[in-house]
C-alpha cells in the first residue's frame, strides 16, 4: 500500500477535498503572491500564512515555484541583499501576467457557478451546511 492509499483512506471525503480545493488554488494563490512585488520563498510563505492563513511549506512551495520558472510565468533572480546570502527572488513574467488574467477570469466563472448552485440549494439553509 502506498503512502498516498494509506493518507487517503484515514482521511474522511471532507478532508480530502479540502486539500484538494487548496491544492488547486495554490498557483493562483502564488501568483498573486508576486504580482506587485518580487518575494523570496519564504517570504512568499509568509504572505500567504499572514493574509489569509494559507499554510504552505517550502516543501510544497519551492516545486511549484520551480514549474511555474520552467513553464515561463514567473522569473527569478538571485538577488544579494542585507541577507546574509542571496535569496532567489519570484516575479511574474510577460506570460505570467496574462496567466494571472485569465485564471482570476476562470476562477470568477467558477466561483458564479458554485454561488449559483449554492443559491439553488437554498443558499444559506442551515441543513444544507
Amino acid at each position: 500500500m502506498s503512502k498516498d492509499s494509506e493518507t487517503s483512506e484515514s482521511t474522511g471525503p471532507l478532508e480530502r477535498w479540502r486539500e484538494q480545493l487548496r491544492r488547486g488554488g495554490l498557483d493562483l494563490a502564488i501568483l498573486l503572491a508576486v504580482s506587485s512585488t518580487p518575494r523570496y520563498g519564504l517570504e512568499i510563505i509568509r504572505y500567504l500564512q499572514e493574509s489569509t492563513d494559507l499554510v504552505v511549506t517550502e516543501g510544497t512551495i519551492y516545486p511549484i515555484l520551480a514549474r511555474l520558472t520552467k513553464n515561463g510565468v514567473v522569473q527569478a533572480e538571485w538577488i544579494a541583499d542585507e541577507a546574509p546570502h542571496p535569496r532567489k527572488y519570484y516575479q511574474l513574467s510577460e506570460l505570467g501576467r496574462g496567466t494571472l488574467t485569465e485564471m482570476l477570469e476562470h476562477w470568477e466563472q467558477f466561483r458564479q457557478k458554485i454561488d449559483h448552485l449554492v443559491d439553488a440549494a437554498g443558499g444559506a439553509d442551515d441543513e444544507t451546511r
